[in-house]
């Protein structure tokens, strides 16, 4: 079992930056890919980017790479979405969620996920 907490959204101007951060509770934190996604309103759900458990591979939707970056601390059970030069588009909110799979960038792989954090960027 995996609990995730999100923290770290709020309201930027675009051009800035924002680091989010998902606090993951149990043992086999490290076992599992770890994913963000993130819903705007009257959209599905999107895959934003995903770390393998060894962190040493990194998943990205095409309309971020280059500007998020993914990484995670197995040892604080904590993975990070850094996300930089936002734009009014990357307005949504941001969930967390683990895997068992290899890899995904499908929500239906994901079993645990976070309650979001909202970010907002403003034009």
């Amino acid at each position: 079992q995996v609990q995730l907490v999100e923290s770290g959204g709020g309201l930027v101007q675009a051009g800035g930056s924002l680091r989010l951060s998902c606090a993951a509770s149990g043992r086999t934190f490290s076992r599992y890919l770890m994913g963000w996604f993130r819903q705007a309103p009257g959209k599905e759900r999107e895959f934003v980017a995903a770390i393998r458990w060894s962190g040493g591979s990194k998943y990205y939707q095409d309309s971020v790479k280059g500007r998020f970056t993914i990484s995670r601390d197995n040892a604080k059970n904590t993975v990070y979405l850094q996300m930089d030069s936002l734009k009014p588009e990357d307005t949504a909110v941001y969930y967390c969620a683990a895997s068992s799979d290899y890899y995904c960038s499908d929500y239906g792989c994901y079993e645990y996920w976070g309650q979001g954090t909202q970010v907002t960027v403003s034009s």
